[in-house]
């Protein structure tokens, strides 16, 4: 009777927290995180068990082969979901309905053949090994597609690894001592589905803990980066260079002013819409081109800042020439091929700074230098320091 109740309850969460998933899906429009996907997990999973309340202690007909099924499925469709919310391409529908299809087919063959006990070892055989695949996964992602979710990750597998020991002891359980390990009064039957609403309450918060933290992230860096170009803008620029300083062993760092040549001609000739397309050429070929760790920044209209760390005069002069470089050569991408563009560059190099609060200084240096290159003819190198300003 205990065990029934918990089970009960336990379906009530699953549902509610289905119905929960699924409104939250549909404020989040085209990018839905895999909440779709974990509503559908739930009510697979809030089937099964009002199925086994229904079915009672029926092991061998219909009910219990469509229970397993379902079991199977939900947390499948767990997996699926997390793949989505890790922006992983993945389809959900068609791997669900085959692996229904299968696995139905197979508890048919085996329980004609071998019995409902070897039927029901294998679902708690598989979920285990399920769950132990999804706990280690959760792990390995820790240091690629969760860097900024580790301690959580960390949660998710510890949880997830309870209810894979759970299944493991469950499978050992019906090879030991039968079907009736599967009994609804026994004490380990109570410890499962105990375990099961536990995590029924308390990993759907997480999950929407999850996106709200994704949706946090995601908004800081739409407000740190331009929205035409993707580089940083002002505001962003301003905090990296602040998190850059704060290090006990920042380097200094030196300033360019990248000004494309003749931008308002582009304009005028060509029409805006090209102008953006040579705007985004030029923010490519600056990510592409500058060292890993240099900062690229869109100040405003044509204007671009980088900010190199590490290196000496010498080497930040050797960069700016070599950007100059690489935008005069190439051709502007996506271009009608009547109306092939290439433009140049114009770049000041300011000297070096030691503190985010002497950034504004820096760009002035490298102002007065552009300036200087414009004057003396664009599409050219010019370098600033506090005596020229």
């Amino acid at each position: 009777m205990v065990t029934t109740v918990i089970l009960g309850m336990l379906c009530l969460h699953l549902l509610c927290f289905c119905v929960m998933f699924l409104l939250i899906s549909t404020r989040l429009h085209g990018k839905k995180m895999g909440m779709d996907v974990f509503a559908l997990g739930n009510l697979l999973l809030g089937l099964a068990y009002i199925l086994q309340l229904v079915g009672g202690s029926d092991n061998d007909g219909a009910m219990s082969i469509v229970n397993h099924t379902l079991t199977l499925c939900a947390p499948t469709a767990y997996a699926l979901g997390a793949m989505r919310f890790f922006d992983i391409p993945t389809a959900v529908l068609r791997p669900l309905l085959l692996l229904a299809g299968a696995y139905t087919l197979l508890q048919l063959l085996i329980q004609t053949t071998l019995g409902s006990e070897v039927r029901h070892a294998l679902l708690a055989g598989l979920c285990a090994l399920l769950f132990f695949a999804m706990s280690v996964t959760a792990l390995r992602i820790r240091q690629t597609l969760a860097k900024d979710l580790r301690v959580e990750m960390v949660v998710f597998a510890v949880l997830i690894a309870g209810i894979c020991v759970l299944n493991a002891i469950k499978f050992a359980m019906i090879l030991d001592e039968g079907m009736a390990a599967l009994d609804m009064s026994r004490r380990f039957q109570k410890v499962f589905y105990l375990y099961m609403s536990f995590l029924a309450t308390v990993l759907p918060p997480c999950m929407i803990w999850l996106v709200l933290r994704r949706l946090t992230d995601e908004l800081r860096n739409l407000a740190a980066h331009d929205p035409l170009t993707q580089v940083l803008n002002r505001r962003g620029l301003t905090d990296a260079l602040e998190a850059h300083f704060r290090s006990r062993t920042a380097a200094p760092a030196y300033l360019l002013i990248v000004d494309i040549d003749h931008f308002k001609q582009i304009n005028d000739n060509h029409g805006h819409q090209v102008g953006d397309q040579v705007l985004g050429h030029v923010a490519e070929t600056l990510k592409a081109t500058v060292r890993q760790g240099d900062l690229v920044c869109r100040l405003g209209g044509e204007e671009f800042v980088i900010i190199a760390h590490s290196t000496d005069k010498g080497g930040v002069m050797q960069l700016a020439e070599r950007i100059r470089a690489v935008i005069e050569s190439s051709e502007v991408p996506g271009i009608q091929p009547h109306q092939s563009i290439r433009c140049t560059v114009t770049i000041g190099v300011s000297d070096d700074f030691t503190s985010a609060q002497a950034f504004d200084e820096s760009l002035q240096w490298a102002d007065v230098a552009l300036y200087r290159g414009k004057t003396a003819g664009r599409n050219r190198v010019e370098w600033g320091s506090v005596q020229a300003v």
